[in-house]
């Protein structure tokens, strides 16, 4: 897993790995946004992680970690 979240594997040393393919997301430029505030701005579709949210990142370590300390169950 060389992509989305994973590909920081050194840094979240959980095992095993719990995932759905979160991350990953496209950046995309907003052109009109970036002409009315004279910077560039970019936005992040966080919107097609599995679930259709941002937390999708968060809580496949979370859910990596329990499954590694024994949980069968994570609600």
């Amino acid at each position: 897993m060389s992509r989305g979240l994973w590909r920081y594997r050194e840094r979240l040393p959980v095992e095993p790995l719990v995932t759905l393919g979160e991350g990953d997301t496209p950046l995309i430029g907003a052109p009109h946004l970036s002409e009315l505030t004279g910077c560039d701005v970019w936005l992040k579709l966080e919107g097609q992680n599995p679930t259709g949210s941002f937390k999708d990142r968060g809580m496949t370590v979370a859910v990596s970690a329990a499954v590694g300390e024994g949980a069968e169950v994570v609600v």
